[in-house]
């Protein structure tokens, strides 16, 4: 079933990348159903049957919040959907901690402290004075969750988590140049691409 509930992923994520182009007020539809379908992923390869598979599932079920609140326009349903999506990078962070990790760990967060800082300077001057809080916030919790998701690889292999949790990450970085840097389209035909993707191998993942 877990292959099932992949296809229908991807074949949500084409329907949604369809919709941008021709429909963009019809994609809530076939986004959900992709979101809809990782979380069923998840729950077909066993996430339920451990502590980490578990916290892993409330990680995607905060980014399907997430999801639909950004299928709104507007300032609140932007902010709704940050809080979202924070809360599932959290998740995640405390998930790869369960699984374990090593003293990789700090190597990993100093990497990533220096991408958010290059990060941080070329968004931070184009984010309204109010938002800048909830972005710097979020910045830092999505370095973490890469940092956390690399160590605990190095502990005991699994490729999906740091590959999933980078191509996470990614997708951020194009929806925050969408939101406030360069708005286009190209930001959702790479960027979504890479959240699905990521969020497909995190919940296969999540199954152990």
């Amino acid at each position: 079933m877990a292959w099932l509930f992949t296809i229908i992923c991807l074949l949500g994520l084409a329907a949604t990348l369809y919709a941008e182009t021709r429909h963009p007020l019809q994609k809530r539809f076939p986004k959900m159903v992709a979101s809809t379908a990782f979380i069923a992923v998840a729950l077909a390869v066993g996430a339920l049957d451990s502590s980490f598979g578990r916290i892993m599932v409330v990680g995607l079920t905060l980014s399907w919040f997430g999801d639909l609140f950004l299928t709104y326009a507007g300032r609140g349903p932007f902010v709704a959907g940050l809080v979202a999506f924070l809360g599932g990078h959290v998740a995640y962070v405390i998930a790869f901690l369960n699984r374990g990790t090593d003293e990789s760990l700090w190597l990993f967060i100093a990497a990533v402290v220096a991408a958010a800082v290059a990060v941080g300077s070329w968004l931070l001057p184009t984010v309204p004075k109010e938002l800048k809080g909830p972005v710097i916030a979020y910045i830092a919790v999505i370095s973490l969750m890469v940092a956390a998701a690399g160590s605990t690889n190095t502990l005991d292999a699994d490729w999906r988590i740091p590959v999933g949790a980078t191509a996470f990450y990614v997708s951020d970085i194009f929806v925050a140049r969408d939101r406030f840097a360069a708005p286009g389209l190209i930001n959702r035909y790479l960027g979504l691409p890479l959240y699905f993707g990521g969020q497909l191998l995190l919940a296969w993942a999540a199954g152990g």
